[in-house]
C-alpha cells in the first residue's frame, strides 16, 4: 500500500524540483571520480508550520533516493516571546527528519517598508547566507497555491503592474538558488500530509493577527471573495500568476532587446524613439534605466515610472522628476538623463 494521497502530492513535488536541480549539475558526472564534487546539498527553509515541515519532510524521503544531501534551515526573526525556543525546537525536528547540516540562524528586524516587508528581507539574507556557508545549490521555500493567490491580490491592490500580478516564481534568486515545489499545492495537502505523518507543527500567531495585511486578507478577503464567486478563486489567482509571468518575462525580453535602440552615440535615451515604442516596452525601459542610476528596485513604484513617462509621452516644459535613492530625471534638448542628484 502506497503513502497517503496527500505525502505523495509533496514528495512528487518534490522529486520534480530535485530532478531539475540535478540536470542543472550534470556537467559534473563526467569528471573523474576523485574530481567530482561531493553530493549536492539542498536545503529547506522551515519556521515549524505545516507547510514548511511537509516540505521539510518530504526533502528527507526524496533527496537520499537521488544521490542528495538534504539540510534545513530556520530562521529566528525575534518578533515574538520564546522565538528563540521554537527555534530550538524545530532544528530537533529537523534532525529528527534525518536532515543534515541543520541550524537556527537570528536576525534583526528593520523598519524599512513595513514589518512584513522588513521580516522578509531579514529573513532571505540569512537564507542566503546559509546557503552560501554551506555550499548548498538550493534552498526550497514552502508556499503554496493558496500563498500565490494571496501575492496576486496583494499586487493588485497595489496597482503595481502585470509583474506584480506574476506573484512567486518556481525558482528565483541568484542562479535560481531558491524553489517553491508547492505552488501548484493547496495549504491544506500540506497541513494533511503532516497529520497522517504525525509531523507536530507550529502555527505562528502572526498569521491570525489582523494587524497585518496578508492575515486579513487570507481569513477575512478571500473567504469573501469564495463566498461572492463560487469556489475556485485560489486556483483561478493561481493561473493568473502563471499567464501574468508569461506575458512580464515577454516583454521584459523585448525591452531588454529594445534599449539599445532608443540610445544615441553617447548612451542617452532619445525621447522621439522612447515615444515610438509599446507603452508597457517604453515604461520597462524606463524603470531599468533608473534601477541602473541608483534608485532601488524595491521602492521604486508604478506611480514614479508613469511620471517619467510623461516626459516622453506629454512634454510639456515640465522640470525634473524625483525618483527614491536620490535619482533625478528630466528632459534636455530631447534626451531623458537619469541619474542621481
Amino acid at each position: 500500500m502506497g503513502p497517503h494521497p496527500a505525502v505523495a502530492a509533496i514528495r512528487l513535488a518534490v522529486r520534480r524540483v530535485l530532478h531539475d536541480l540535478l540536470t542543472d549539475h550534470h556537467a559534473s558526472a563526467d569528471r573523474p571520480p576523485h574530481e567530482r564534487p561531493p553530493s549536492p546539498l539542498v536545503l529547506v527553509a522551515c519556521s515549524g508550520g505545516a507547510d514548511s515541515m511537509a516540505l521539510a519532510s518530504a526533502l528527507a524521503f526524496e533527496a537520499p533516493r537521488l544521490g542528495l544531501r538534504a539540510g534545513g534551515v530556520t530562521v529566528d526573526h525575534g518578533l515574538q516571546p520564546g522565538s528563540d525556543l521554537r527555534a530550538e525546537e524545530v532544528v530537533l525536528r529537523l534532525r529528527e527528519l534525518g536532515l543534515d547540516p541543520v541550524e537556527s540562524t537570528a536576525v534583526t528586524v528593520g523598519r524599512e517598508g513595513g514589518p512584513e516587508a522588513a521580516a522578509r528581507d531579514a529573513r532571505y539574507a540569512a537564507l542566503d547566507a546559509a546557503a552560501e556557508r554551506h555550499g548548498a545549490i538550493a534552498v526550497l521555500l514552502g508556499h503554496t497555491r493558496d500563498d500565490q493567490a494571496e501575492t496576486v491580490l496583494l499586487g493588485l491592490a497595489r496597482g503595481s503592474g502585470i509583474r506584480s500580478l506574476s506573484g512567486m516564481a518556481a525558482v528565483s534568486g541568484a542562479d535560481g538558488r531558491y524553489r517553491r515545489p508547492f505552488l501548484g499545492l493547496d495549504r491544506q495537502t500540506a497541513r494533511k500530509a503532516c497529520m497522517v505523518q504525525s509531523l507536530p507543527v507550529w502555527d505562528d500567531p502572526h498569521n491570525a493577527d489582523p494587524a497585518y495585511t496578508r492575515s486579513r486578507l487570507r481569513h477575512e478577503g478571500l473567504p469573501a471573495l469564495e463566498k461572492a464567486l463560487g469556489k475556485g478563486v485560489v486556483e483561478a489567482l493561481a493561473r493568473t500568476a502563471q499567464l501574468s509571468r508569461d506575458d512580464a518575462d515577454a516583454l521584459d525580453t523585448w525591452a531588454r532587446q529594445a534599449e539599445a535602440s532608443v540610445r544615441d552615440a553617447a548612451g542617452l535615451l532619445e525621447c522621439a524613439k522612447l515615444y515610438a515604442l509599446p507603452p508597457a516596452v517604453r515604461r520597462r525601459v524606463l524603470r531599468q534605466a533608473a534601477i541602473e542610476a541608483g534608485a532601488p528596485a524595491g521602492s521604486l513604484f508604478a506611480r514614479h515610472i508613469e511620471e517619467v513617462d510623461r516626459l516622453i509621452t506629454g512634454w510639456r516644459g515640465q522640470g525634473a522628476i524625483n525618483l527614491p535613492g536620490k535619482v533625478v530625471a528630466q528632459r534636455q534638448g530631447g534626451r531623458l538623463v537619469i541619474r542621481q542628484g
